[in-house]
């Protein structure tokens, strides 16, 4: 069953904590998207239980009860999710742990795994952005042009991105269910919108309600860190990384799969011609048992 919980950072914010799946199981921390932030999913709990994992997940800053960070003496990095997640599981008494991250918690994952290696065992991505200053890569082909638009007012800083947002996100963040597949407009592709029906909508409209509960301030503070320089190289990843990818994904591009395939060192590569960006989850028995094989588990 899962329940909340509150951490307490190194420099006194608070993170909201949920954990759920097998009580006892080996930790695995799981990083939302962008935006999103922390709520139960029985179909998630019931696959954590079922691979003998337990869930730790929590709520970036400006997210859901959250606090934001001050970003006056510095724009967010990728890198400062960092202490926040082993605030988390040091928080929940746990030592080791793996970790997964969804889109645009796909680079924490990897932050994670390059950062902490001495606790973080295995890494995964599941249609994670690769980053935004990769060689060789064109970022933003294939996006749906919403994404193409919001990303290139992040890229103009912390005003000019809020400005934006403060008059585009807010749908989303007030979607219902079956509001949803209209709310995200050219970003899902017919694999997707086939995808957000039934229970798995409505835990998004949740996540995405909760994802709003501050206003903009942790999707702007999210998005600013993704199009950053990240605070680390992929050259720092030491540990078994897998990298999950569908090619009918409009949010984060097939080309981001790829490549982040073909620049992790010894990167374990799973691409789906049939899978979307949201259509991936249908995957995520697989997914488990894939990262718990890693990292040994």
């Amino acid at each position: 069953m899962s329940g909340f919980t509150e951490a307490t950072t190194s420099d006194g914010r608070t993170l909201e904590v949920l954990t759920g799946g097998a009580e006892d199981g080996y930790p695995l921390l799981m990083h939302g998207g962008t935006p999103s932030a922390a709520a139960p999913y029985d179909r998630l709990d019931e696959a954590f239980v079922e691979a003998g994992l337990k869930l730790v997940t929590y709520s970036r800053p400006g997210y859901g009860g959250s606090t934001p960070r001050d970003i006056s003496e510095g724009e967010p990095r990728i890198a400062d999710d960092v202490p926040d997640s082993l605030a988390v599981v040091d928080h929940l008494g746990i030592d080791e742990f793996i970790t997964l991250g969804w889109s645009g918690g796909g680079p924490r994952a990897l932050a994670c795994a390059a950062l902490a290696a001495d606790r973080c065992r295995a890494a995964a991505t599941l249609a994670g952005v690769a980053p935004y200053d990769a060689e060789g890569l064109d970022w933003l082909a294939g996006m749906g042009p919403e994404n193409v638009e919001d990303f290139g007012m992040a890229v103009q800083g912390p005003e000019v991105y809020e400005a934006f947002l403060e008059k585009t996100i807010p749908p989303l963040f007030e979607a219902t269910p079956d509001q949803l597949v209209e709310s995200f407009g050219g970003l899902v592709t017919p694999v997707d919108a086939a995808f957000i029906t039934g229970d798995f909508a409505d835990y998004l409209s949740r996540v995405f309600g909760r994802a709003g509960a501050q206003g903009v301030i942790g999707v702007r503070d999210d998005a600013l860190a993704i199009v950053a320089p990240w605070g680390f190289g992929l050259d720092d990843l030491t540990v078994p990384v897998a990298v999950w990818q569908g090619r009918q994904d409009a949010m984060v591009p097939f080309s981001h799969g790829e490549w982040l395939a073909a620049n992790v060192a010894g990167a374990t590569p799973h691409l789906f011609e049939e899978e979307g960006h949201l259509s991936l989850f249908a995957q995520i028995e697989a997914i488990l048992a894939d990262i718990k094989k890693i990292a040994g588990v």
